[in-house]
This record gives C-alpha cells, sequence and structure tokens, in this order.
C-alpha cells in the first residue's frame, strides 16, 4: 500500500510540474511558484519557476513548509500570507498543500508574489491624489533557504531575539517557552534539527531535548491533548 501511495504521490507531482510553469508564466517577473515534496524536507522543492525567493530544485522548505510539516495530515492552505523576505522584499504568498487519496499530506505548492513595485505605485497614485502615504505596516519575516539549516537558524535568532538577551540569562520558563515556540514552527520536524539547535544555543543536546520535552509537556498541559 505503501509504495502505491508513493506512486501516486509521484504521479501528483509529475502533473503539478507543467502547472508551476503556468503559474510563473501568467504572473511574469515579479512572481515564483515552488512545488514541494515533503518527504525530503531538506531538499523539497521539486520544481520551481521565477525568482522572488531565489528557491532552487533540490533546496530544503521555508519556514511556511515546517509550520505545514509540523501540521500533518492536520494542515491547512495558507493563503495570501504577507511578509518580507530576509533582503527586505515584500511578498504576498499562497500555500496549498497537496494530499494523496488517504488524506495524508506529503507536499504542497507556493505562490510567491513580489508585492513592492504594487506598493510603489498605490504610494505615487497616492501622493498624485494628495492623500498622504500610510505608514508601513510591520510584516513578519519569513526564511526562504534553499539549505535546511540556514532556515532552522534564522527561527531559532529569531525566536531568542524576541526574548531578553542570551540562553544564560534566560528563566527556566523561557527557555520552555523558546522551545516550545520553536516546535510550533516546525522546527522539530526536521531530522537533526534538535541538534543543531542545541549547537545553535550552545548547549548539550541533552539539555535541548529536555526543554523540549517538557514544552511538548506543557503544551499537551494546556491544550488537555496528550503526548
Amino acid at each position: 500500500m505503501g509504495h502505491d501511495l508513493n506512486v501516486e504521490r509521484d504521479a501528483i507531482l509529475a502533473a503539478l510540474k507543467p502547472v508551476v510553469h503556468g503559474i510563473a508564466a501568467t504572473f511574469g517577473p515579479v512572481c515564483d511558484v515552488v512545488l514541494h515534496d515533503y518527504r525530503h524536507p531538506e531538499r523539497s522543492v521539486v520544481a520551481v519557476a521565477g525568482a522572488v525567493t531565489g528557491r532552487t530544485v533540490g533546496g530544503a522548505m521555508s519556514e511556511i513548509g515546517m509550520r505545514v510539516l509540523a501540521g500533518g495530515d492536520e494542515a491547512s492552505d495558507e493563503l495570501n500570507y504577507v511578509s518580507r523576505t530576509r533582503n527586505g522584499t515584500p511578498v504576498k504568498s499562497s500555500t496549498m498543500v497537496l494530499r494523496d487519496s488517504t488524506g495524508a499530506v506529503f507536499g504542497a505548492l507556493c505562490i510567491n508574489v513580489d508585492v513592492g513595485a504594487v506598493t510603489q505605485v498605490h504610494d505615487l497614485l497616492g501622493a498624485l491624489a494628495g492623500v498622504g502615504a500610510a505608514a508601513p505596516a510591520e510584516l513578519p519575516t519569513t526564511t526562504f533557504g534553499n539549505d535546511i539549516d540556514s532556515v532552522v537558524d534564522a527561527l531559532v535568532d529569531a525566536h531568542r531575539s524576541r526574548q531578553r538577551g542570551s540562553w544564560a540569562e534566560l528563566d527556566r520558563a523561557e527557555r520552555v517557552e523558546l522551545f516550545g515556540g520553536l516546535d510550533s514552527r516546525g522546527v522539530f520536524a526536521v531530522r537533526g534539527a534538535v541538534e543543531q539547535v542545541a549547537a545553535r544555543l550552545g548547549i548539550s543536546r541533552a539539555s535541548a531535548y529536555n526543554y523540549l520535552s517538557r514544552a511538548r509537556a506543557a503544551h499537551d498541559t494546556s491544550t488537555g491533548g496528550s503526548a
């Protein structure tokens, strides 16, 4: 049965490859489209058209993909998600999960549109109409990386920067919260991520597993779920 499902999944991905190029051709250079196979998180990109996020075939999933992977079969589409790339480009993204005939999530089709040019035209028209430009909303930064390690590192740094200092300055509750935040973003769905996070924080692998366990226990207690 597993083999049959993999054949089915391969066929779905193959059928979507021309769709990737068709969507990108329709929208032009302000758009890129990426097809992911989440069976291989570290090299999930199986087709790409366009260059907004700099993805390449064989590249890793983004942090949006990690969230989908963490959601498992309960994952849902994320549509019109506005953020910035790490170089500051404002991007509107949609991630549509791919399911096989059993309902299992195994990949995603992602569309990313550079809305920077649209914003500039909007501001120009506002100026011509005599309407003052509104202050730009602060957008979250989304890491689109071809290297899974860079995506994990960026997420660790982002979560740590929202707290009050280095790992040594955090109390136990804040450390558990940091691991819980990373877990909710899907970081630990990636093979070897616990070891990588431990190295990034300068702690032992055993400590990292301990804090992850505590974070998951706290989440289960708060939601009434089971481990």
